[in-house]
């Protein structure tokens, strides 16, 4: 992971951040390709619209398949404030996108939770290269985990 990893992975903090301060849950994601360019961007809308298929990443593989080639999004990178879950790996897999970058890992979430005292999620937490076993993933990074796992904490109504 190099500093425009992290350039990234800090939009998809403040994305995360935005979510937050919608009322969503604490996600943000980018989509970036290989030239640098960010081609688009999206915050959970899980929350806002009822609708638990409103995660970034997969609001990105949605795009992505209606914009680019395959070519194109081979060579893309998703970054995201939160490793993807098994739902929004398999789209990832499935519209054939490149490298994926996160700040925060589904066990660290995990942890995170457990320590909030709330349960299990509906949908087991699994690394992305159990859905998407050829995925090229990076993270996570340490820089970003107290300020990703402070958002979680607000949202759930908790001080940092």
């Amino acid at each position: 992971m190099n500093e425009t990893d992290l350039r990234h992975l800090r939009r998809c903090a403040e994305l995360a951040a935005r979510a937050l301060s919608e009322g969503d849950e604490p996600f943000g994601s980018v989509l970036v390709g290989p030239d640098g360019a960010v081609l688009f961007e999206d915050h959970n809308h899980v929350v806002a619209t009822g609708d638990h298929t409103r995660h970034p990443e997969f609001e990105i593989a949605r795009w992505a398949a209606a914009h680019l080639t395959p070519r194109e999004r081979a060579a893309a990178t998703v970054y995201t404030s939160g490793e993807h879950c098994p739902m929004c790996a398999a789209a990832h897999g499935w519209v054939g996108l490149g490298r994926i970058v996160y700040a925060a890992s589904s066990e660290q979430l995990g942890q995170w939770l457990a320590e909030m005292g709330l349960g299990e999620p509906p949908v087991r937490p699994l690394p992305v290269r159990d859905i998407v076993p050829g995925a090229v993933v990076d993270g996570p990074a340490p820089e970003l985990a107290a300020e990703i796992r402070a958002l979680h904490r607000r949202f759930r109504g908790l001080s940092g």
